[in-house]
């Protein structure tokens, strides 16, 4: 049965439907590709969600949501996925202070301590391009996913700005708690340093003193897995991740869709953007590495699509310009997520598709044995194409205007 719940929102009808089975009925028309899958959802842990939209003629969208093993309860491990939130929280909090008249912008050089002071004095002074800046640092999370790039806006916000934030955007249960790929304790990860400004000369501009999170975060349980590897030590107990992120599907679904198309939703839930900063994130979450000269990368290691799971499975090569994804990923402990906003210039097809499956056949964490390659993303891969053909053949009333998300890259 279908649950219809219907607003208005700035004189545009919004339609939130969620149907549990467009997405089964689907993949039960490719059993060669996703029979696997279904059969034992549960123990990978599948999670869909799906949004078609809809334009009216004013251009103004409508959505219809589809969902499949959608289950709040059901944890996954997000990752990298959580890169995408503290990047919006990262350039809406400097766009607003930028525009509160204090001068530093995405360009200016930020620094986190002592020895950075020295190191990016002296990038300075030699007129180093890669210098560290929060332009840089968003790049680098959307182009390759990287951490150091999110731990070093993990500094400029601090856990507690992170959860209050989040939290007042109608996000509550989501739980940014530790820094990426680095071992820290709880009391370090609630623990940030001062961040200083320079200009491009390096002097002083502004700075934020040290801070200590008081946030109280919702508590959950999740032990997953037969062992784990401490060090070279296997344990066989089931792995926690009562202390680990934790953001739900949907949730990061809707923050995307509150940044592709804001004036759908209430100011309170979206991010405070100038048209600046939304065409700066619309360049950098959908373009390839190689499209990009600053920071640079070699394409014969880094692929167009290695960061885009959904439609093409982490691919190596180039992938085609008319296509546009515009995503975050994320990797880690055999789980694999991808929340994408999907446009098609040339067929004038767009939507929204998240998914996370577990890959980890053997029940062992921190072995670096995950089925990757093997089954997480050749299925990611077919889903994106199974949708991206549904999109094909599904009949619209008006075909969407995307000149807004047509970037020179």
């Amino acid at each position: 049965m279908r649950i219809f719940l219907i607003f208005c929102l700035l004189s545009v009808t919004q339609l939130h439907a969620q149907d549990t089975v467009l997405l089964r009925q689907l993949m039960q028309t490719k059993p060669e590709l996703f029979n696997t899958i279904l059969q034992n959802r549960d123990s990978f842990r599948v999670q869909i969600m799906y949004t078609q939209i809809d334009r009216d003629k004013k251009n103004r969208p409508s959505f219809t949501d589809f969902g499949f093993h959608l289950n709040e309860n059901e944890y996954f491990y997000p990752a990298s996925t959580v890169k995408m939130p503290v990047a919006f929280l990262a350039l809406e909090k400097l766009s607003k202070a930028k525009r509160a008249g204090i001068p530093i912008d995405i360009n200016t050089t930020i620094i986190t301590d002592s020895i950075d002071m020295i190191k990016h004095i002296n990038k300075i002074q030699d007129n180093v391009p890669n210098r560290s800046t929060i332009e840089r640092f968003i790049k680098q999370i959307f182009l390759v996913s990287d951490n150091d790039a999110f731990n070093r806006l993990y500094e400029y916000l601090g856990q507690e700005y992170i959860q209050q934030k989040l939290t007042q955007k109608s996000y509550p249960d989501a739980i940014i708690r530790h820094r990426l790929s680095v071992s820290r304790t709880e009391e370090q990860n609630r623990r940030t340093h001062s961040v200083t400004f320079l200009t491009n000369t390096g002097g002083y501009l502004t700075s934020q003193p040290p801070a200590f999170s008081k946030a109280i975060f919702p508590s959950f349980q999740t032990r997953l897995g037969k062992g784990y590897y401490a060090g070279n030590l296997l344990v066989n107990e089931p792995f926690v991740f009562d202390d680990k992120n934790r953001v739900y599907l949907k949730d990061f679904h809707r923050m995307l869709q509150t940044v592709i198309m804001p004036d759908a939703f209430p100011a309170k839930q979206r991010f405070d953007f100038t048209k600046e900063d939304y065409n700066f994130l619309y360049r950098w979450m959908s373009a390839f590495p190689s499209e990009s000269e600053s920071p640079k990368y070699d394409t014969s290691k880094v692929g167009d699509a290695s960061a885009k799971f959904l439609f093409y499975g982490a691919a190596k090569g180039r992938a085609p310009k008319h296509i546009r994804i515009f995503n975050k990923i994320g990797g880690a402990y055999g789980f694999l997520t991808d929340v994408c906003y999907f446009v098609d210039f040339e067929k004038k097809i767009e939507f929204f598709l998240s998914a996370t499956i577990l890959c980890n056949s053997d029940g062992v964490f921190n072995d670096d044995k995950y089925d990757y390659d093997a089954v997480g993303y050749p299925f990611l891969k077919n889903l994106g194409q199974l949708i991206y053909e549904h999109e094909v053949q599904r009949k619209k009333k008006r075909l969407p205007d995307l000149s807004r998300y047509k970037i020179g890259y």
